[in-house]
């Protein structure tokens, strides 16, 4: 076969590299907080991507060093550790993540704030009718949270939301309570 096809006096390199870059990822990652895995946010999903095309870069690219592949992964590592630990400030976090959004408020849709997420209504009342929510009216919150998931907060006929309903709210961007801005779902075409 020809070289050009298999390339076989490279493949070893290759091989060596690509489990060296795999094995500092792994030692990397470890060492790195949990959330790159677990919690996926528009900081995580940068530095997934980032490592992604390191290692792939550093395991086949042609005079390319296993020294400089480990060393930009590291950098991406030690940056998004950073980015972390800087999330603990109220002014960078609102830099770095997306803001809680209200995308229900007491039964009615808010189509300005699907809009701003990307989303469509469909998008919104199928994950809705997957947690089991039959009509909007059952509704009083629907939270489009920083990481991506839906809070649900039922009516309950207690007018206290919790702590936590009302801190969400407070940060939540694009909402005063009160606002009359929310419209209904248009009728199934």
């Amino acid at each position: 076969m020809p070289e050009w096809l298999v390339g076989q006096a490279q493949l070893i390199g290759v091989i060596g590299k690509a489990l060296l870059m795999y094995g500092t990822a792994v030692v990397g990652l470890r060492i790195a907080h949990r959330r790159t895995l677990s919690q996926w946010t528009a900081i995580d999903f940068a530095a997934a991507v980032a490592i992604g095309a390191v290692m792939g870069r550093t395991a086949v690219a042609e005079g390319q060093s296993f020294l400089v592949g480990a060393t930009a992964l590291l950098t991406f590592l030690a940056a998004h550790g950073l980015v972390t630990m800087g999330r603990n400030n109220r002014w960078f976090a609102k830099a770095v993540d997306h803001r809680v959004r209200v995308l229900v408020d007491h039964g009615r849709l808010r189509r300005d704030q699907l809009r701003t997420c990307g989303l469509t209504e469909n998008d919104v009342l199928a994950k809705l009718r997957e947690l089991g929510v039959r009509e909007l009216a059952e509704l009083r919150y629907v939270l489009y949270e920083t990481k991506g998931e839906l809070t649900v907060v039922r009516e309950t006929g207690a007018d206290d939301d919790g702590a936590l309903v009302r801190a969400g709210l407070a940060h939540a961007a694009g909402f005063a309570a009160g606002e009359t801005t929310a419209i209904t779902p248009s009728p199934p075409r």
